[in-house]
């Protein structure tokens, strides 16, 4: 301690005259204690004068009792405490709400109005930082019998609950019924629209704001990116930029997480370089979560050297960490470097997450490893004492499907001890579809549909299924069904980042302000294909019309448009990166192999599922996906 503090400690009993101020010198002293230890000698100090029960030094003690972590001090000061006031019961249910004990901080309210002290605007506020739901609405009702629903703080906190507890309404209506509007209320009810998806009402409430602190740009970029509009929260973040409003950690992780939605390969080494070169000035630097965040973006954009090179800079990486990079290389077909760095998991003593095991499943199945996926699916059981979930069980499925055994996974599917999803049964649909399993294919659609269970995703692979047997009455009644059940299949689209921006194309697009340029291009690769021998696969067209115009619709998918645009606009040699969000076709797979070869270019393809990369005329998947 300061020569100061020791004199405070330690000189005789004070005169009235002085105790006013040798109280006011302890609350500062407390209020400026960083320490456990020095909070312990001031509170020792107090005991030894006689000052512990002093309503203002004991509120102060007990707060910053709670600011250091140490709860239990506070509750124990709290409970010796004789006839405490509503200062010290607010504290008390504070400290708890803060440390995220809702039905403590409720249980101290209830013993507060037993010993009839009213509660005051600050109890309220206090009490609804942790509540759910339903107490919020028994606050809510003592909030107006007791005058306070209208104070700021109480409306502000009760528009934070019913958001959080996903009360819209409610929570809208008290927002409108504000006379006066802070930005902390304001930014409840932006935050309130935009976890629930409501993007619309988000941003005109947005753009209604007259000050937007990072918080504000924050929940609206991340509202983007968590409800599939990455391209949005990207145009968001640049305005954000041209405002001078500096962003955060949280801004980062949106930001980042858009770009791997979209494959934004370049927009994310700009967000990485920013981080690095002005990450100390805007308090942001590439720890673990911004690191995770890195290398998973890096994977999803095509760019695993670069993933890498982050995750070996990394320290102290955590199962998250391991499981983005696990992910990556399988997604990217991998599978032997996923497996290795699995081991390399387990020798550093990282114990292995169920999410862990999807990942490395995952990359058996890219790559076709159906005996080391066995073997992971055991050790998850056998070493891991963990119980597989749907998606351990889908991942066996999708692997045993791809591998052509596909009666060996519908045994699978039979045996499981939970419940088979949706999803499940759609990738059994697409091994039937894939290696022709009529019989099997229409058992599992006819139990879909009879349990009510048919998605888009699972009519389209029926529909398929029957169109590639030529089954036309087949297909006639699939979406007969789809179109009586309201159900529409989802259009593909194929996008390409180029100078950072990110143009997107969907089959047969004429919007682009470059169609004609793109069309051109068109031609010429088909007089390049067919130069080298190519057949257009016009059994992958699973629509009843003549082979001309197969062909035609083959010509404008939309993988195919996006290629077109990349060789117009990107400098011969460099690698060329569509993302698409449907499962690639045989015929677009096939022309970007041949593509790959007649250009000299690299070409990486994200589809549904995995990653392709196509390089002197053949495919790092080895034609199996």
């Amino acid at each position: 301690m300061s020569p100061i503090q020791v004199s405070v400690f330690t000189t005789a009993p004070p005169s009235a005259t002085s105790a006013s101020g040798q109280v006011d010198n302890l609350a500062l002293l407390i209020d400026k204690s960083k320490s456990i230890s020095h909070l312990l000698q001031i509170h020792a100090a107090l005991l030894r004068r006689g000052l512990h029960h002093h309503p203002i030094l004991n509120f102060k003690l007990q707060r910053s009792y709670t600011s250091l972590g140490l709860l239990h001090h506070s509750v124990t000061l709290f409970n010796l405490t004789p006839a405490p006031n509503v200062f010290l019961w607010t504290s008390i249910i504070n400290a708890h709400a803060h440390s995220g004990l809702c039905d403590c901080a409720l249980s101290y309210y209830a013993q507060m109005l037993a010993h009839y002290v009213q509660p005051n605007a600050f109890t309220l506020s206090s009490l609804l930082k942790g509540c759910t739901l339903e107490p919020t609405t028994v606050v809510h009702s003592h909030a107006v019998k007791l005058g306070l629903s209208s104070d700021l703080y109480v409306s502000t906190s009760l528009v934070d609950a019913y958001a959080r507890g996903g009360d819209v309404v409610s929570a809208q209506k008290l927002f409108d019924a504000m006379p006066e509007r802070s930005l902390v209320s304001l930014t409840a009810m932006l935050t309130c629209y935009a976890k629930h998806g409501m993007l619309r009402e988000a941003r005109l409430l947005f753009e209604e704001m007259g000050v937007k602190d990072v918080v504000c740009w924050n929940v609206m970029i991340d509202g983007y990116a968590q409800h599939g509009c990455p391209n949005e929260a990207l145009v968001l973040f640049r305005e954000m930029l041209g405002k001078k409003v500096r962003p955060n950690e949280i801004t980062v992780l949106a930001v980042l997480s858009s770009c791997g939605q979209l494959g934004a390969l370049e927009c994310g080494r700009w967000v990485h370089s920013y981080v690095e070169n002005n990450g100390v000035g805007v308090g942001v630097k590439v720890n673990l979560r911004v690191g995770t965040a890195l290398v998973d973006m890096y994977c999803k954009c095509g760019g695993l050297d670069d993933a890498r090179k982050v995750f070996d800079g990394m320290e102290g990486k955590d199962v998250v960490a391991w499981n983005s990079l696990i992910m990556g290389y399988g997604i990217h077909g991998f599978g032997d470097e996923a497996l290795q760095l699995f081991h390399e998991m387990l020798c550093v003593g990282v114990r292995p997450s169920d999410i862990t095991f999807v990942a490395v499943l995952t990359a058996c199945a890219h790559a076709g490893l159906v005996g080391k996926g066995w073997e992971v699916f055991d050790l998850m059981r056998d070493r891991y004492e963990m119980e597989p979930k749907v998606e351990h069980y889908g991942c066996m499925v999708n692997l045993l499907g791809r591998a052509g055994r596909v009666r060996e996974a519908y045994d699978l599917v039979r045996s499981m001890e939970v419940e088979p999803d949706p999803v499940l049964w759609g990738t059994l649909l697409w091994a039937c579809r894939i290696h022709n399993d009529v019989s099997l294919g229409e058992e599992v659609a006819k139990f879909l549909v009879s349990n009510d269970l048919a998605t888009s995703g699972t009519c389209v692979l029926v529909s398929n299924m029957y169109a590639a047997a030529r089954n036309w009455d087949g297909v006639a009644k699939v979406r007969s069904f789809m179109k009586g059940s309201g159900v529409e299949k989802e259009p593909g689209c194929s996008s390409i980042e180029v100078d950072n921006r990110v143009h997107e194309f969907l089959a047969g697009d004429l919007r682009h302000r470059r169609s004609k340029d793109i069309y051109s291009m068109l031609e010429e690769m088909n007089c390049w294909l067919k130069a080298r021998g190519y057949t257009p696969k016009i059994d992958v067209v699973l629509h009843d019309i003549g082979e001309q115009q197969k062909e035609q619709s083959l010509e404008v998918h939309s993988e195919k448009l996006a290629l077109a645009f990349g060789l117009l606009s990107t400098s011969p040699g460099t690698t060329i990166k569509i993302i698409k969000n449907l499962r690639v076709c045989l015929d677009c797979h096939a022309v970007m192999k041949m593509m790959s070869k007649i250009s000299g270019r690299k070409i990486i393809m994200r589809d549904r599922n995995r990653f392709h990369h196509f390089e002197n005329g053949s495919c790092s998947c080895g034609d199996y996906w």
